[in-house]
């Protein structure tokens, strides 16, 4: 008889997800289904407040990430304020943004998908952890954890809080950088740039030796997206919005206030993630990926050395096409991290960054502002729309997990299929089908709106468990 798998919840991921392995009467995978079942409802609840409200609410979508939504917030603020942040607060905001992207980018790789490279993907469950890691290697395991500090303390001195931070403003930033704080940055950074370092070597190191596992680990075409400069490299904060399709070649480049003219969201009823697409080729032939793989698929070079030097291998692996391989979202991370490292350096390096002017006046309200920028996870978008009194009358987001949700359900039936057999099925086949959503670092917390109305099931039960009444809504 035909039966089904149930992993629930997936492990070492930020929010909650279940996956079900649907198998055949032979116990062979027919298909798999990713289930993000939390939602948020911060687009509706957010209807009524005033605009400069939403950089203070916004990060409460996510505690994971909130320097990406508080910075998206203030974007988009800016554009209803009809007003534009100095050049200092512009730079100060980038810097707030790079501690967000370290700390992220470091906890993930060595706190949560290290475990999988460090010890094993079908190491006992037991030791497969953080904890493993710190018995293994306390020494690495230290370094991990004043890393993902760093970052954390980056946004604490610009911002007042590690998690939801004061900063941002419609025209700049609440406070310019302290000389001391900018002194204490630059004492630290040259260790954490070696400890990037050590994670770019075990990770190439280890996909050299597992060369299989990585050629065969849920590797399909697709476009992908991300902010580029002016000239095509990697930009996290700012820029334009680049599409490469399956062979690189360019589909669109565009400014993120137009989003809506060229990207869709299907719905799919397995999940309330929505999936993001590619208007002009449809559902789903228009899916995209986005994140660190996205983003260096989309780039075609980083303007810091230690990145670029890491940039040239990355566009050799496939032959100067798009890299495929949902594994290799570890080492376009690793890429980012060094990437984010350095522009900490040049920032720290140049002399606007202790300028006091750190606020532009207000303008006459606009009544509609969209902020974009490069979250750890993918392309992040805020919309809002106001009154002329500017009270928020609509929001729309798509969070930047989202952009992967396709790719997501994908990889993990990819996986799946590859690697459980369910005639003779041992843990190690489940962890590597948990590491197919490992790998694109999810944060399903922050991810889900609605469109249309949301399902609604209440029971009531009695004292012995009865089901007494149901009230459902479709």
């Amino acid at each position: 008889m035909a039966q089904k798998i149930k992993i629930s919840p997936v492990t070492r991921i930020e929010g909650h997800a279940n996956i079900t392995i649907y198998l055949g009467d032979d116990g062979k995978v027919e298909d798999s289904l990713f289930h993000v079942e939390q939602f948020r409802g911060f687009e509706k609840f957010s209807e009524g407040r005033m605009f400069y409200e939403m950089p203070q609410i916004t990060p409460r979508t996510c505690g994971i990430c909130p320097v990406s939504h508080h910075l998206a917030g203030t974007k988009a603020c800016d554009v209803i304020a009809g007003t534009t942040p100095t050049l200092t607060a512009h730079k100060l905001r980038d810097l707030m943004h790079m501690g967000q992207m370290i700390q992220s980018h470091g906890m993930h790789f060595f706190e949560l998908a290290g475990p999988d490279f460090l010890i094993g993907f079908d190491a006992d469950p037991k030791i497969r952890h953080v904890g493993g890691i710190i018995e293994a290697n306390p020494a690495l395991a230290v370094k991990a954890v004043k890393l993902r500090a760093f970052g954390q303390e980056i946004i604490r001195r610009l911002g007042e809080r590690r998690i939801h931070p004061i900063f941002g403003v419609p025209g700049g930033v609440t406070r310019p950088l302290l000389p001391a704080d900018r002194e204490w940055i630059l004492s630290e950074l040259d260790s954490h740039i070696e400890t990037a370092k050590v994670g770019l070597a075990i990770f190439k190191d280890w996909a050299m030796g597992h060369a299989d596992m990585v050629g065969e680990f849920a590797v399909f075409p697709s476009a992908y997206m991300g902010l580029v400069k002016s000239d095509n490299s990697l930009e996290l904060h700012d820029g334009e919005l680049r599409m490469v399709d399956k062979e690189g070649h360019e589909l669109e480049k565009f400014n993120p206030g137009d989003y809506l003219d060229y990207i869709g969201e299907h719905v799919n009823d397995y999940t309330y993630l929505k999936a993001p697409f590619y208007k002009k080729l449809g559902y789903p032939e228009g899916i995209y990926r986005v994140g660190p793989l996205g983003r260096l698929n989309t780039a075609t070079h980083i303007h810091t050395p230690i990145a670029q030097g890491e940039m040239k291998i990355w566009k050799s692996l496939n032959g100067g096409k798009p890299v495929e391989g949902t594994l290799y979202f570890h080492y376009a991370r690793l890429i980012e991290l060094a990437y984010a490292l350095e522009r900490v350096q040049e920032l720290m390096d140049d002399p606007d960054i202790l300028r006091r002017d750190v606020v532009n006046p207000p303008g006459p309200i606009t009544g509609e502002g969209v902020g974009v920028l490069e979250a750890p996870r993918g392309t992040l978008f805020h919309h809002y729309w106001t009154d002329p009194m500017g009270v928020i009358t609509r929001v729309n987001l798509i969070v930047a997990t989202a952009g992967n949700a396709w790719a997501m359900n994908h990889s993990v039936n990819m996986v799946a299929k590859r690697y459980v057999d369910g005639n003779n099925l041992h843990e190690g086949m489940l962890n590597r089908v948990e590491a197919a959503i490992r790998a694109y670092d999810p944060c399903l917390s922050c991810s889900t709106h609605a469109m249309g109305q949301m399902p609604l099931k209440i029971q009531l039960v009695g004292p012995d468990g009865e089901v007494l009444d149901t009230l459902q809504r479709d």
